[in-house]
């Protein structure tokens, strides 16, 4: 039985798809396919399923499952423990993230951590803040950064605050208002609006959200969900209707993306987002160094911001 054979074997069964476990492990499918064959001929079981669109574990499978993760890991921390610096770091660190973080902080960290561990590799799937907590409790994934707090399975950690903010069409309604400045709910919340999707932490937390006590955003016509921010704000920017967004999304681009945004009066509720990972799993060196690193970065710009 050999490590790459574990590895193999544990991303198709993470991702339910050949292709996807070489994209995650920069491999070639052949070779992960190869692997997993030559690891199930080993142990005279087959492991995986491999009939229909996605690749499933089989009760073999799911048994071994948690073993080969175990046997990673124990590896990883072997070989780190062996070297004991910090500067040996490698290998491919598997990330989940919300559109949010992924846009708009994942990017800054991966370059601040891959400036101390140069021969970490990432892999990074973007999807919805549902999806992300979902993932990572199948195990897809070490880390994640979401927009709510979804599953008591999972550990969570404030990383970083944003405010909801309206954005609306650059129409004469509003272009007496400067951006950023704090309107009314009543001017804009007979308008249409385009929503986020179901699995969208944006959407939870707009539902969620009150206006001087009261739920106003439950009820609102809805005249289209879409997931991508930047297709939302074209919508918006077109005159189709307004949406509520994250700050980030908008705040850098307003003017030349044809947009204003305001602030909402009697709607003080700042967002949270968090780095999220499985109580259950034991991490692998990497997701552990690159814990810590957003822990220790997280603290201190909250703590600036005088959210700490």
């Amino acid at each position: 039985m050999e490590f790459r054979q574990l590895e193999a074997f544990v991303n198709a069964a993470k991702y339910k798809s050949f292709s996807k476990a070489a994209d995650a492990t920069f491999l070639t499918q052949p070779t992960i396919s190869t692997h997993v064959s030559n690891l199930e001929n080993e142990l005279g079981v087959r492991l995986l399923n491999r009939s229909g669109r996605e690749i499933s574990l089989t009760p073999h499978g799911h048994e071994f499952y948690s073993y080969a993760v175990e046997l990673l890991n124990t590896r990883s921390r072997a070989v780190m423990s062996m070297k004991n610096l910090k500067e040996d770091l490698d290998g491919i660190l598997e990330i989940q993230t919300s559109s949010i973080p992924g846009y708009f902080y994942l990017p800054q960290v991966m370059e601040e951590f891959h400036e101390l561990f140069p021969r970490v590799r990432f892999y990074v799937e973007q999807s919805d803040s549902r999806l992300v907590n979902e993932n990572l409790m199948n195990q897809r994934g070490e880390l994640g950064f979401t927009g709510y707090k979804g599953n008591s399975g999972l550990c969570f950690e404030p990383v970083f605050y944003d405010e909801m903010v309206l954005i609306t069409p650059d129409t004469d309604v509003y272009r007496i208002y400067q951006n950023g400045e704090a309107i009314p709910v009543e001017l804009f919340i007979n308008e249409p609006f385009i929503m986020r999707e179901d699995g969208s932490g944006t959407r939870q937390e707009m539902e969620k959200a009150l206006v001087y006590g009261k739920p106003v955003f439950k009820n609102v016509d809805v005249i289209a969900r879409m997931s991508n921010p930047a297709a939302i704000k074209q919508v918006v920017s077109r005159g189709l209707g307004v949406s509520i967004v994250s700050e980030q999304v908008i705040k850098r681009t307003a003017e030349q993306d044809n947009i204003r945004y305001f602030r909402i009066r009697g709607l003080e509720k700042k967002r949270c987002f968090y780095l999220a990972h499985n109580k259950g799993a034991c991490l692998s060196p990497i997701a552990e160094h690159f814990l810590e690193f957003v822990r220790e970065k997280a603290s201190r710009e909250l703590h600036e911001d005088g959210q700490l």
